[in-house]
């Protein structure tokens, strides 16, 4: 049958446990800001050992509400040039101006040396990527430079459900967290993001922020410029059922990238992105790097066409840098951040993924590999 790309997991206690859910707020009329999106806010700051959280309408909705929190208008905010668009966007929309930084190749992240060439006298924050839901080993240090200057550092954690760095979670190393639960997350709430701060004060504008700058919810006396940012009942029910199975889906995905991890290190010249000591991902991408000059496309379509198997989408393809609604913030080449986004490719990581559906992923990218490169395993 092949091995898809991409794979949402809800069983069958899941599905029953949403749809009691949803027959109880349809009954009592309670759809936005209710009961459970209280529940989901202490359920996942809990899980990631935080003490407050606020759920939004997304993930880039959670990035944008934090850095209008911090007010970055008309200033400079550091953001590594290897992540999604919305990262910038969400600068752009909060009226900041994105500064894009290089990256460390061993694990596409913000590097000390990174951030110190891309910060400027009028840099208003920094923001921490966690790409695939792997935390840089480095992040201690990027604090550090970010607090001896002043300037807030944010994590966006859209990535990296359950993921930690030293036995602390994503979202709890910087001023504030940003979560993204999209469907393809390793837990979803259909569509939706999280806050995580420890910051009372930051909290509140949050709250403020998400339901169109309202001072309280039973008014309509607007002190902010917020917008529509609530997530609904149902995606909060969704998300809270999901979280329950957090720790599971992790220790499933942990176990394919250790099969990964054996066998792709015996390819010569495809590289992993290993897990740094002291890091524990989620694994909600597994990225490796391709030999400098493989057709990338035609790479994925052997994949795809030999083995019924579906690489998933890169991340990126396309540094920030690069994008062109982005041209008008670029000022310089930023070599490793170009070099990385041209050669990676994402192996499936699913949360029920099999032993079968792994092994099989390994023998198309190796058989395919071997082809393109006429390289041979090592050792």
């Amino acid at each position: 049958m092949g091995v898809p790309a991409a794979r949402i997991v809800f069983d069958e206690n899941d599905r029953a446990a949403v749809a009691e859910a949803v027959s109880e707020m349809l009954a009592t009329g309670a759809l936005t800001l209710g009961p459970w999106t209280e529940r989901f806010e202490q359920s996942f700051a809990a899980e990631h050992g935080a003490t407050h959280a606020v759920a939004v309408a997304s993930g880039t909705a959670a990035l944008e509400i934090v850095l209008r929190g911090l007010d970055v208008r008309g200033r400079d905010v550091v953001v590594p040039a290897v992540t999604f668009y919305a990262t910038a966007g969400a600068i752009l929309h909060a009226g900041g101006r994105p500064v894009f930084a290089d990256v460390d190749p061993a694990t596409l992240a913000l590097g000390p040396d990174t951030l110190e060439a891309a910060l400027t006298p009028d840099t208003a924050a920094v923001v921490l990527v966690h790409i695939g839901g792997l935390i840089t080993p480095e992040v201690d240090a990027l604090r550090a430079i970010c607090d001896a200057r002043g300037i807030p550092l944010v994590e966006d954690a859209a990535h990296a459900h359950g993921s930690s760095y030293l036995g602390r979670a994503a979202g709890t190393f910087g001023t504030a967290g940003a979560f993204s639960f999209y469907p393809t997350k390793v837990t979803t709430s259909g569509e939706g993001g999280m806050i995580l701060t420890e910051s009372a004060e930051l909290r509140d504008e949050a709250r403020i922020h998400r339901d169109q700058g309202k001072g309280s919810f039973t008014t309509n006396h607007h002190v902010r410029l917020g917008a529509s940012w609530r997530m609904s009942e149902p995606n909060a029910a969704i998300g809270t059922v999901h979280l329950r199975r957090l720790k599971e889906f992790v220790e499933t995905r942990r176990r394919v990238a250790q099969r990964y991890d054996a066998a792709l290190g015996a390819l010569d010249g495809l590289t992993p992105v290993l897990e740094p000591a002291g890091s524990r991902g989620n694994y909600y991408k597994y990225i490796a790097l391709l030999p400098p000059g493989t057709d990338r496309a035609a790479f994925k379509r052997a994949v795809a066409e030999e083995y019924e198997v579906r690489l998933s989408g890169e991340v990126y393809d396309l540094p920030l840098h690069l994008q062109p609604v982005l041209a008008p913030y670029r000022r310089t080449a930023l070599p490793v951040a170009e070099d990385v986004c041209a050669r990676q490719i994402c192996l499936p990581v699913h949360s029920d993924m099999t032993e079968d559906e792994t092994e099989l992923v390994i023998e198309a990218v190796s058989a395919v590999h071997r082809r393109f490169t006429g390289r041979r395993t090592t050792g």
